[in-house]
């Protein structure tokens, strides 16, 4: 009981399609109809969706928040650049985003100059030659070093128009991954199934509201008791 009742707090909604007709849909069929009374009392503001069609591949969806730095680890995982220099480029990138230090140090120096923000909208537009000012281009020089080397490590990685295409596959593999399929599969498989996509939301997904440490707002109590 206890991995359903967590449910709701890593996982938008659950969608359950199946064909009512079918015996490969049975085992879907069969374990939403048992447990679905028990999992929307445990979560009652997620939706638990069940989709029936004629020939529907009986399946389970969700939905998660994949980040740059789940597809690159994707990619890599399982071969997807084609060139060793985009591979290369992608592990760089990541080494970028592992690295605190750095991630900080490039946001401190983000604000080096007073009054000005290079993250500003529409700011290229306004301002095309905002990086030859001298005052602007000395006092932001760490920034735009390393915002240039992350620029010119991203654009390497997606490898301009790659004949294969192959940054777009892995973007389409990766959310796939928000589905499991489960053709003739049995209500032990689905179970398993909905416990894997559970582990993928708390990896990816944000639900949980952060607590405040302490009460912000105090409201008085009735005078007479």
């Amino acid at each position: 009981m206890s991995w359903k009742a967590s449910l709701s707090r890593h996982l938008n909604v659950v969608r359950f399609f199946a064909c009512p007709k079918s015996p490969s849909s049975r085992g879907v069929i069969g374990w939403y109809s048992k447990n679905y009374e028990e999992l929307k009392q445990l979560n009652p503001t997620m939706p638990l969706l069940l989709r029936c069609a004629d020939n529907a591949m009986p399946a389970i969806t969700t939905e998660l928040d994949f980040t740059t730095e789940h597809l690159l680890k994707y990619m890599l995982q399982y071969d997807k650049f084609k060139s060793e220099a985009r591979a290369d480029a992608a592990k760089k990138y990541l080494g970028y985003l592992n690295d605190p230090a750095l991630k900080r140090e490039y946001e401190r120096e983000r604000w080096n100059s007073p009054g000005f923000d290079p993250w500003q909208p529409f700011l290229e537009d306004e301002r095309p030659d905002w990086k030859s000012d001298p005052k602007l281009s000395k006092d932001l020089s760490r920034y735009l070093e390393i915002h240039g080397e992350l620029e010119r490590t991203w654009n390497t990685i997606q490898g301009g128009s790659t004949p294969d295409e192959e940054f777009t596959r892995g973007e389409n593999a990766l959310l796939m991954c928000q589905r499991v399929d489960l053709w003739c599969a049995g209500e032990a498989e689905v179970e398993a199934a909905m416990k894997h996509l559970l582990n993928l939301g708390k990896e990816c997904n944000d639900l949980e509201q952060d607590k405040p440490e302490y009460v912000t707002e105090f409201y008085p109590g009735v005078e007479d008791l």
